[in-house]
């Protein structure tokens, strides 16, 4: 009966010694084999007894049939000379876990795929202890793998997202050759950034050939102080993303234009009430009028890519492209000519591009396109990298819809070392495997 339950159980290393129900489960008692017994938990090896256990522990293991399962064992605390006085180690579960190693591993499983609401009630546990296993079985593969995890990276993303209300962010750093989720941490700034870099060797720094971020200073001086060999890559959707804030604004700017000479073209009556007859609006009211009509309600066919317009954002665009010389239409097509330059097929075509678009932005006589491109002229070589190399951030931004996606099953995270541990098991490629199967 013994072999039937260690074989069922998954035990390792384990001897049953006795078995019985108690409280609509069942019990086992066990013991490690006797060399097994007496390590220390941190470094391993055998240690003179301190003192033995008072009363025996319970380990939940998983269930058999219907029934809940535990293992019981009275483990003896140890004296090593390098960690103290510390509880021996068993081989059935994880240091300061009161769940065998399997029965954590199918709980993570489950988290990677449900809402932890959803694993408390199949795992029938209480849902804030979801999150603690999820630490413990991605510390313990982390460990596991080794430094060799982060072998063959050479071309990185990095961004930041927010889980939480406040001004809550965590740092991601997504491998863009397999897509996956390389690292994670709590917080923005060149601290949080440092940490990934320290976890890496001089060999693995030295082989990152490629960085894509937004234009951060705080990302790009800590890549150049630990990675000089990596070449700094601007994200495209960035780079776009400055000619549509000036593009907006120049929008707004028109709009509050227009709609102030509308007004003061206004007539004024004597009187209240609905216009007499024979009294005529005055052609400068309507002109002003159609004006303000023109840029009114122009703001996502201004921003979106023409080819997905709707039918009424085609026909505003088509009325705005009918003033001729309006500010606002030219800052449409420089911005519509600078997301021309990342579709360029060649880099030297990308580089004529840019430096024609740089000459336009800059004799514009537009402030708010001529900003947008004095930040372009400063990462003129960085912008140009994204074209040579062919990356961006999209696969950091699904990545990030993912953090997102899953910061919404759960309903929110406190415990943000949690939220990472579960990210790093559902995005990297440290993934726990379902007991008694292969991957």
């Amino acid at each position: 009966m013994g072999k039937i339950l260690r074989y069922a159980l998954g035990l390792v290393k384990t001897v049953v010694t006795g078995c019985r129900m108690e409280g609509g489960g069942v019990v086992l008692s066990v013991r490690p084999w006797a060399r097994e017994a007496r390590r220390c938990p941190v470094c391993g090896r055998r240690r003179p007894v301190h003192d033995a256990a008072r009363s025996p522990r319970l380990w939940r293991a998983m269930d058999l049939a219907r029934s809940r399962c535990h293992l019981e064992y009275a483990p003896s605390r140890v004296r090593c000379p390098e960690h103290g006085v510390v509880t021996e180690r068993v081989p059935w579960a994880r240091p300061r876990s009161r769940f065998t190693r399997d029965f954590e591993d199918w709980v993570a499983c489950l988290a990677v795929r449900c809402c932890a609401s959803a694993v408390a009630e199949l795992a029938r546990v209480e849902w804030h202890t979801v999150g603690g296993i999820c630490s413990r079985v991605f510390a313990d593969l982390e460990a596991s793998r080794g430094a060799g995890r982060h072998d063959g990276l050479r071309r990185i993303g990095i961004d930041e997202t927010g889980y939480r209300k406040g001004c809550r962010y965590v740092t991601v750093v997504v491998d863009h050759d397999t897509g996956r989720l390389v690292w994670a941490g709590d917080g923005v700034g060149k601290e949080v950034l440092r940490g990934l870099l320290r976890r890496l060797t001089r060999e693995q720094r030295r082989g990152i050939g490629a960085v894509t971020a937004d234009g951060a200073r705080w990302m790009r001086s800590v890549v150049r102080r630990w990675c000089p060999s990596a070449r700094w890559v601007m994200d495209p959707f960035h780079v776009v993303a400055w000619a549509d804030d000036a593009l907006e604004a120049v929008r707004r700017g028109e709009w509050r234009e227009a709609k102030r000479a509308a007004d003061a073209a206004r007539p004024r009556r004597s009187r209240p009430g609905r216009p007499s007859r024979g009294d005529e609006t005055p052609r400068e009211h309507l002109e002003a009028k159609a004006a303000a009509d023109a840029v009114r309600g122009t703001r996502w066919a201004l921003l979106k890519d023409p080819a997905g317009l709707t039918d009424a954002q085609r026909a505003k665009l088509e009325a705005l492209k009918g003033r001729a010389g309006s500010r606002l239409l030219r800052a449409w097509e420089l911005k519509e000519d600078l997301r021309a330059v990342f579709r360029a097929p060649t880099a030297a075509e990308a580089s004529r591009r840019l430096d024609g678009w740089l000459s336009r932005a800059s004799r514009c006589r537009i402030e708010q396109m001529a900003d947008a491109g004095r930040k372009v002229r400063r990462r003129r070589d960085d912008v140009l990298a994204a074209v040579e190399l062919g990356i961006g951030n999209g696969r950091v931004e699904a990545v990030n819809n993912k953090i997102k996606v899953t910061v919404r099953m759960g309903y929110g995270f406190r415990n943000v070392d949690n939220l990472v541990s579960l990210l790093m098991l559902r995005c990297s490629d440290v993934r726990p495997a379902i007991p008694g199967r292969a991957m």
